[in-house]
């Protein structure tokens, strides 16, 4: 599980405005991030459209993103759906592609207790050779994975890690800390984009962050400074990723994925990764004087020149 470590982002997917995948801007994208260092990337995330995506999607992007990657990172793939037998039909998919490990959450809209929970991992577990790491993301699952729940799985090798995107650094700091006390079995993620600094200082493994397709290099050496103890570093390079995410609430009239992932697939059009803003039906793509802010704070703290 060591090769799971350090900067991992969530990839953004690219549309045509057609709405099909966009290959070139997707090797763009992929290959800049690579460029930068990062330790790998995630594939069908929240921020690459999993939710919007129909099975024929989901291979195609996860295929794409394969044959653009080959071996130069660890590739984890997002198998997220409603029940158990779904997630592990993705799994199988990841398998057959040569993905590196899946990620999955809770099952969701018919909602279990903690008991069910726990047995969709391990069903998943017993269906699967790749590793596994838990989505902790509440607001959109509609349950928080306990602390206790995730030690037990990591101690008994059902899951091998974390990704956090739950927004309660409390309950985080607590996970890792509980986890150190377990002898470390998982490898833990904050996806939180602008506490980073914070998550590192508790002793995290490593960041999901989905601004790092927009500003990699900053996140990169945000890691590298935690790796040697540059603490200042740490924080300077925060203050700076802070004011950049700003990109995701200076959008007006838009709210929710379509003001993050909007923003996110704005800059990189601005920045000239992208061709297309394109967003999955049924949302809008940014537009007019939404742009104009993103640009603004792209400009004002140094990633896009005036």
């Amino acid at each position: 599980m060591n090769k799971f470590k350090g900067v991992i982002p969530p990839v953004v997917t690219p549309l045509t405005s057609a709405g099909e995948l966009d290959k070139n801007s997707f090797k763009r994208s992929i290959d800049r991030m690579i460029e930068a260092g990062v330790n790998g990337l995630f594939i069908l995330g929240s921020s690459g459209e999993v939710a919007f995506s129909t099975d024929a999607r989901r291979e195609e992007i996860l295929r794409a993103a394969k044959e653009i990657v080959g071996d130069r990172v660890p590739l984890l793939a997002g198998c997220i759906d409603t029940e158990t037998l779904r997630v592990i039909e993705h799994a199988k998919v990841a398998e057959k592609l040569g993905y590196d490990a899946i990620v999955a959450t809770a099952p969701f809209y018919a909602l279990g207790g903690i008991t069910e929970i726990e047995r969709h991992f391990r069903k998943i577990h017993e269906a699967t050779s790749l590793p596994i790491f838990a989505y902790d993301i509440p607001v959109c699952v509609h349950v928080k994975l306990p602390g206790d729940l995730l030690i037990r799985l990591g101690k008994d090798g059902v899951i091998a890690g974390v990704k956090d995107s739950s927004g309660d650094d409390v309950a985080f700091r607590f996970l890792v800390d509980d986890n150190k006390e377990a002898g470390h079995p998982l490898a833990l993620f904050t996806g939180q984009e602008v506490v980073v600094d914070g998550a590192y200082m508790a002793g995290a493994d490593g960041s999901v962050p989905g601004l790092a397709n927009v500003d990699p290099v900053s996140y990169v050496n945000q890691w590298q400074a935690y790796q040697a103890g540059d603490w200042e570093s740490v924080r300077t390079t925060q203050n700076h990723l802070s004011a950049l995410m700003r990109i995701t609430s200076v959008v007006q009239e838009v709210s929710g994925f379509g003001a993050g992932v909007g923003a996110f697939k704005t800059a990189l059009k601005l920045l000239g990764v992208y061709d297309s803003n394109m967003m999955p039906e049924p949302v809008a793509a940014l537009e007019g004087e939404n742009v104009e802010r993103i640009r603004n704070v792209l400009v004002k703290t140094g990633v896009l020149s005036d």
